[in-house]
């Protein structure tokens, strides 16, 4: 332990307990005498890809082959909750899945990375700490609510290592019907899920090593196998660690990860699970900017750090789920899931509050934190052909139970200017809300209907649906722990989808669906830390339009999705809602190999975002914090044709400008970000090996990366990553 950290009062752990796994620890159970008692039998042949959406209504087809792909490193394939995992390019929703291919070669280290290059996505930094947040058709996606298999709540809320990720869906638009009522109050313009490292049919021994600037060193090995009768048994064991000095002067971070899959693949009963750990720890990191209102000052130096030597942040989740289903006859098939999480975070933040000039003040917070979930669904989907119409249909229950604890601590403000660093001591402490306590509960009941009408062949797909959502949601005071508020409200949430397949390549589609959430709570750092605000409803309408032709995708979609808007009061100090943000826009994505060892990922988005009802109307009509209107993105990689393994690529992403208050006063300028990388593929002492490189920022452009939230995220520096990966 630093100094730092014995002079620190404010790192209290909350409530420190061992992670609670009563029903993963029972399913378990069950699984482990289903294998025993499962009958001896031969293994159905697979089922090609194509034909898995009509054949047989299964949910385990996550269970995915290492680079079962369909358009380069892009899947075919996503789970979209209670549809089921299904052809991308056969549902009426815009939807994209990066395999752990794609994120290997790209040599991602989180979620942030694997997004990146999408058009509709831009990455930022959380409300006052170092935590991912992902800006989605200009709606905000916590960390808090990316899904795990299709289950919500289990997934760590600042950051998700990138080296155990098998597979990252993700959903343009709103998924209430699809996955449920998002827990953190987020995800009402898009929802990110993520699937584990499955066994596959061959055998995987492989040994990575990376380094990144300045003194970043990393290693993680990957082990897979299947056994047993008909190698209906399998096991995969990630674990690494990856650690030192960033690409930001003074900024020291390191993380470690272990995860364990196991599933078994019978003729009628299937089953699988995952348990996982996870720990992170930034030190003397780069907070994000606070604005006085007066102005927007120059972004300072890309690598400039004007972080203190004594914050940081440390998070620790130990999560983990199973899913098992049973083939009640041959299109009729029975599921149950369930998941936990038990995360355990401190840190220490100090977020400065400038003028135009870069000189202000800033104060330090210390907010412990932990958090239990408690997860799970069962179902019963099928396939049956009623005359000339095929029916896909889902019933599905779930229950989802969170229980928060937390803390604080406030100092008195220092004097800072962002281009002039100057460390401080640790400031005392002048606002103190004791041991931690539980601040808030959350439980979320949920039942779902749906049914996929296909007619002509299939040639029209019909999707209707409906969910019934009861939210109850309960606030605790700090210090005290006495309760607050408490809202207990129902909802139903319908969604209705058509497809219709113009050509063996080409297909129309249109949705409309609702995003539905819980209220949002004010967060520490505002005035009114912990009020509970009342659940609400977003709205979308879609169109678009689908081309898939062997290993080349696109996509091209108009959208509109209205949500209450909230916000904190830079003035006041006051989080609220405030009146109705309405996004309008234009997607267009594109991926796959459209030609022989090219591959492309990338597009275009237009996005008009706009805000009515505020109070008193003083800022209707206009644009929404945080918000570009143009959002472009264009990947490349060559596998150079005279050359035996090389391959070359460039990444190059463009945002506009973004307002960063309500009135349309103080704005951010837009800003080009291009990284190259190459890869060789040989084989080195008798191994197949595969040696990356990639630069980020090639040039190491200084700029803020967004103004959503009203606070302002500096782009990353230049920065270099090197990797070795092994196959023994």
């Amino acid at each position: 332990m630093n100094t730092s950290e014995r002079a620190s009062p404010a790192r209290r752990t909350a409530a420190s307990q061992p992670a609670r796994w009563p029903l993963v620890i029972a399913m378990l159970s069950v699984s482990g005498q289903a294998w025993s008692n499962e009958q001896t039998t031969t293994a159905p042949a697979t089922t090609p890809a194509h034909h898995a959406a009509t054949s047989r209504p299964k949910t385990l087809e996550a269970v995915k082959v290492e680079g079962d792909t369909g358009y380069g490193d892009i899947s075919r394939r996503s789970n979209l909750g209670v549809l089921g995992n299904l052809d991308n390019m056969e549902t009426p929703f815009s939807v994209i899945s990066y395999s752990s291919d794609y994120i290997a070669n790209q040599q991602a280290h989180t979620i942030g990375d694997i997004v990146a290059n999408d058009p509709s996505v831009r990455v930022t930094n959380g409300y006052g700490n170092f935590s991912e947040l992902f800006v989605i058709r200009g709606f905000p996606l916590n960390g808090d609510d990316i899904s795990f298999d299709g289950l919500y709540g289990i997934i760590p809320r600042q950051m998700v290592v990138a080296d155990a990720i098998g597979q990252l869906d993700l959903l343009r638009g709103a998924s209430a019907f699809l996955y449920g009522v998002s827990p953190g109050g987020s995800g009402l313009g898009g929802s990110i899920n993520i699937e584990p490292k499955w066994a596959g049919h061959a055998p995987l021994t492989r040994a990575s090593f990376d380094f990144g600037t300045s003194a970043q060193f990393g290693g993680s090995v990957d082990l897979s196998r299947r056994f047993g009768r008909d190698q209906r048994w399998g096991v995969r064991v990630n674990a690494g660690t990856r650690g030192g000095d960033t690409a930001i002067d003074r900024e020291h971070g390191h993380s470690s990860f272990e995860s364990i899959s196991v599933d078994y693949r019978g003729n009628r009963f299937r089953i699988k699970a995952n348990i996982s750990h996870q720990l992170q720890r930034i030190d003397e990191g780069r907070n994000v900017v606070y604005l006085a209102g007066t102005g927007v000052p120059r972004a300072p130096k890309a690598k400039y750090n004007y972080g203190q030597p004594w914050s940081y942040s440390s998070m620790e989740d130990t999560y983990g789920m199973i899913r098992a289903e049973y083939d009640i006859l041959s299109n009729l098939t029975a599921y149950v899931a369930g998941g936990a999480d038990h995360s355990n975070e401190n840190g220490e933040y100090a977020s400065p509050r400038v003028n135009a000039q870069g000189v202000g003040t800033a104060s330090r917070m210390g907010v412990p934190y932990n958090n239990d979930s408690q997860t799970g669904e069962v179902g019963i989907n099928g396939l049956f052909q009623t005359g000339p119409v095929s029916q896909r249909f889902n019933a599905s229950a779930s229950i989802l139970n969170q229980k928060k604890t937390a803390s604080y601590t406030f100092s008195g403000s220092y004097a800072i200017d962002l281009n002039h660093y100057a460390a401080v001591d640790y400031p005392a402490s002048t606002l103190d809300a004791g041991d931690p306590v539980v601040t808030g509960r959350t439980k979320l009941h949920s039942v779902a209907l749906s049914d996929t009408l296909g007619f002509f062949h299939d040639q029209v797909l019909l999707t209707l649906g409906i969910r019934h959502q009861s939210m109850e949601v309960l606030g605790y005071a700090y210090k005290t722990g006495a309760r607050t508020a408490h809202y207990q409200q129902n909802a139903n949430s319908p969604v209705a989808g058509l497809l219709y397949k113009i050509s063996p390549h080409v297909s129309i589609y249109a949705n409309s669906i609702q995003g539905l959430s819980q209220g949002p709570q004010a967060p520490v750092g505002t005035l009114n830390v912990g009020a509970v605000f009342p659940p609400y409803k977003s709205k979308q309408i879609e169109a678009g339009l689908k081309y898939d032709h062997d290993s080349f995708g696109s996509t091209l979609s108009v959208f509109q999705i209205k949500e209450p808007s909230g916000l904190t009061n830079p003035d006041t100090l006051l989080y609220s809602l405030n009146g109705l943000q309405r996004n309008r826009g234009v997607e267009w994505s594109a991926f796959g190999e459209p030609v022989k060892g090219l591959k492309v990922i990338g597009g275009a988005t237009y996005t008009d975002a706009r805000l009515s009802r505020t109070a008193g109307g003083t800022y209707d009509g206009h644009i929404a914090i945080g918000v570009p209107r143009w959002q472009y993105n264009l990947g490349a990689n060559w596998a150079i044709p005279a050359t035996d393994g090389l391959s070359l690529g460039v990444d190059l992403i463009r945002t506009g400008g973004e307002y960063a208050d309500q009135a349309n006063t103080l704005s951010i300028p837009a800003w080009t970000r291009v990284d190259v990388h190459a890869s060789y593929a040989t084989r080195f002492a008798g191994k197949a090996t595969t040696f990356r490189m990639a630069v980020m920022n090639i040039g190491s452009n200084d700029y803020w990366a967004s103004a959503f939230g009203g606070y302002l995220t500096q782009g990353a520096p230049r920065e270099v990553r090197l990797s070795a990966t092994m196959d023994f």
